[in-house]
């Protein structure tokens, strides 16, 4: 039985790079060696606010046949352009073990679009969802009721997400990583995200790529700064606060 990782390598084909187009005009390591290849289940991208991981997910989930502003396949129709392009999708060849043509791109960013939509349309999917109207919850219940409810594991999958994070308590992060350990012992997800969180980057086994000026490394969990400066921070949060406020 084939189990994850599907998706196996993404890679730029050089001669539809447009170095003046967006994204290669501003991160330099999408240059025509870049490479990207998955060994685990579960991958995580992590780095500073524009080093480009949220970008290269985005690229990946077009790769996947997802719409870039997010949601599963059945999405794809009803999204609207945010005047944004990126060329770095069409750049990309993807090595499959097998095609996967299922999954969600989970997208904090624009999830009130897709909240909207399930609400308003109420399509049979609705109680895919969880049978609760979306925009009826907080924002975080929201969240977990999607990662509850639609992200399945009956069949091969592809689960991205950008910041799933994003309106989730830190107790509520800890729900979402026995979610991420029943995925993965399912043998049918693939997951890759980008994230913040030192809680989510903490999961076990994972492989954790941080995005630098110099490009993409590996790094073990204790390695990131998200880790460091967050353990730095709680030991002494006096000192930090000091310095910011005089």
């Amino acid at each position: 039985m084939l189990k994850s990782p599907f998706l196996k390598r993404i890679a730029i084909v050089d001669d539809k790079r447009n170095e003046e187009a967006f994204p290669f005009s501003q991160l330099a390591f999408l240059n025509e060696k870049f490479t990207l290849d998955f060994s685990n289940p579960v991958t995580f991208f992590v780095g500073e606010n524009g080093s480009g991981k949220s970008t290269v997910l985005e690229a990946i989930a077009e790769v996947c046949g997802f719409h870039k502003s997010g949601g599963s396949h059945m999405h794809q129709n009803y999204h609207s352009d945010d005047g944004v392009e990126s060329t770095l999708s069409d750049a990309l060849s993807a090595s499959w073990l097998p095609k996967v043509n299922q999954g969600f791109f989970f997208r904090s960013e624009s999830f009130f679009n897709v909240a909207r939509y399930v609400d308003t349309e109420g399509y049979p999917t609705f109680n895919f969802y969880g049978g609760k109207a979306l925009h009826s919850q907080s924002h975080g219940e929201s969240f977990l009721a999607v990662f509850s409810n639609a992200f399945v594991t009956d069949e091969r999958q592809m689960f991205l997400m950008d910041e799933p994070e994003t309106a989730l308590s830190p107790q509520r992060q800890l729900s979402f990583l026995s979610l991420l350990s029943e995925w993965e012992k399912s043998g049918n997800c693939q997951l890759v995200i980008a994230t913040h969180s030192p809680i989510l980057l903490a999961y076990p086994n994972a492989r954790i790529i941080e995005f630098t000026p110099d490009g993409l490394r590996d790094v073990e969990y204790e390695e990131t700064e998200h880790y460091k400066f967050t353990k730095t921070f709680l030991n002494n949060p006096q000192r930090y606060l000091k310095e910011l406020m005089e």
